[in-house]
């Protein structure tokens, strides 16, 4: 693998950090399965293009699209708490409607963000390689993603949300407004993965309303080897440990299809995420069953 190629898998690790953020949030703080990812991440996409490509500043075109993912996330949480859809129903509903707003947003299947300003375009004159620019300032917006959101989890109203994912029933009886934690966590949690379709268009440089498909996937595979290699009480290194296991798993990837020996092409992609998933649920159980043994 070149050097070129791994830089690209740690840039598009970086921004899939932030779906991987997000689904830890819905998972495993909100213990909410959430499904709208898949939607939400392609809509930030296309928001984030069309507002780029009709002139407006790039940062407003993330803001627009974190808000758009969030929006998304109210839709899921209204169906589960309003009217008790089983959450992962709820959220399947939402994404199989997403793929039709995606194509009302653009007016179209994709559409290209080549030759336009983006959140990386000032940077370019920072003297470094453009393989590494876009990394770095991947790696600064990810790690301040990472510390708010750390210490929002931290605050009186995060812990109650934590305290809503763990045990509803215990929350509501120390007067915690469960529905109320399940609405703002889906709106964090998709605002985030709103905002990595956002730097996913602008980094590759299109928007397409199929990019969303195994977005799910790669956000659970992000956190389950996070988790696997980091294990920690801490919310901070819990959250560390995501974007870790979402750049680790990029590398993993491209280290696979560009790897001669086992003759795979880029059609192969599904099938190495489904091996490298399938890995990372079963390595903790073998590492499980070893102590057991013991």
């Amino acid at each position: 693998m070149s050097a070129i190629a791994f830089w690209g898998a740690v840039e598009l690790g970086l921004v899939y950090g932030f779906v991987a953020l997000g689904v830890f949030l819905a998972f495993r703080v909100l213990d909410f399965p959430d499904l709208t990812v898949d939607g939400s991440f392609p809509l930030g996409a296309a928001t984030a293009a069309v507002a780029i490509t009709a002139g407006w500043n790039p940062w407003l075109a993330c803001l627009i699209a974190a808000l758009s993912g969030a929006a998304c996330g109210l839709v899921t949480a209204f169906l589960n708490v309003r009217f008790g859809i089983l959450n992962l129903l709820a959220s399947i509903l939402t994404m199989i409607a997403l793929f039709s707003v995606n194509l009302r947003v653009m007016g179209r299947p994709n559409m290209a963000v080549l030759n336009q300003d983006t959140v990386i375009t000032p940077f370019y004159d920072l003297g470094l390689p453009d393989h590494l620019v876009r990394p770095a300032i991947l790696a600064v917006l990810i790690l301040i993603a990472v510390l708010l959101l750390a210490r929002f989890l931290s605050s009186d109203f995060g812990l109650a949300m934590r305290a809503a994912g763990a045990n509803p029933r215990m929350a509501r009886a120390n007067g915690v407004d469960v529905g109320g934690q399940i609405y703002v966590g889906m709106a964090l949690s998709n605002a985030l993965t709103g905002l990595g379709g956002a730097l996913f268009a602008q980094i590759s440089g299109f928007a397409d309303v199929t990019s969303g498909v195994g977005t799910i996937v790669v956000g659970l595979a992000s956190v389950i080897v996070g988790e696997t290699l980091f294990r920690s009480r801490s919310m901070l290194i819990a959250l560390f440990a995501c974007v870790i296991g979402s750049v680790i798993y990029r590398v993993a990837v491209q280290l696979a299809l560009s790897a001669d020996l086992l003759y795979l092409n880029p059609s192969d992609l599904n099938l190495v995420t489904a091996v490298l998933v399938a890995l990372a649920l079963i390595l903790p159980k073998l590492r499980a069953g070893k102590r057991v043994a013991r």
